[in-house]
């Protein structure tokens, strides 16, 4: 009789620990989740603002349209790609930080050129709308930042003893990370 109660109380401590780590795991794995919905809203954001800027310049300059058409097209092919919140693999985070990734080098491209054409960089429009789109990177630069934390937070837990018992047992897997771009640890060259 003792041996039966020293196997139901072992059985007792165990599922309790259970329980509280996947509780622990369902509450990260929704704080994860709300970090992605901040990071996609960041990225919708500087979307929303592109066809304003776009505007603008038209409406200003008259340098070549390949430059505009580049960010219209950018901007088309980053806001076609989903993730799921629910499959945040790290493939799927690359595949949408690289769509996202072009869009930003057509955005530096077409605040470069504008330096060769005076009234458009006079224009208010347009310096506001530089400022908001600074913004928003600066916006999207914390969100990830978050992000990438409480993936880290989520994926220690996962991973960590007797939690990742219970993480294996109801189908609970390590996320992935945004990436920086490949390149961006040098330091870009400022020629004058």
């Amino acid at each position: 009789m003792k041996n039966l109660l020293i196997v139901i109380a072992v059985v007792v401590v165990l599922a309790l620990m259970g329980g509280c780590s996947y509780n622990g795991m369902v509450k990260s794995d929704e704080n994860v989740k709300g970090k992605w919905g901040e990071v996609q809203t960041q990225y919708q954001r500087r979307s929303d603002l592109i066809p304003n800027l776009v505007s603008t310049v038209k409406g200003e300059a008259n340098f070549e349209k390949g430059t505009l058409t580049e960010v219209t097209n950018a901007r088309a092919r980053a806001t076609s790609i989903q993730v799921d919140p629910t499959k945040l693999t790290p493939e799927a985070i690359q595949q949408y930080q690289q769509a996202q990734g072009q869009l930003s080098t057509a955005l530096g491209r077409l605040l470069v050129a504008s330096e060769n054409y005076p009234t458009l960089r006079a224009n208010e429009a347009f310096r506001g709308l530089q400022v908001q789109l600074e913004g928003t990177e600066n916006r999207i630069s914390v969100a990830r930042r978050d992000f990438n934390e409480s993936v880290q937070a989520y994926n220690s837990k996962v991973r960590t003893f007797p939690a990742n018992i219970t993480a294996k047992m109801f189908g609970f897997a390590e996320k992935g990370y945004f990436q920086s771009e490949a390149g961006s640890d040098k330091a870009p060259k400022v020629q004058f």
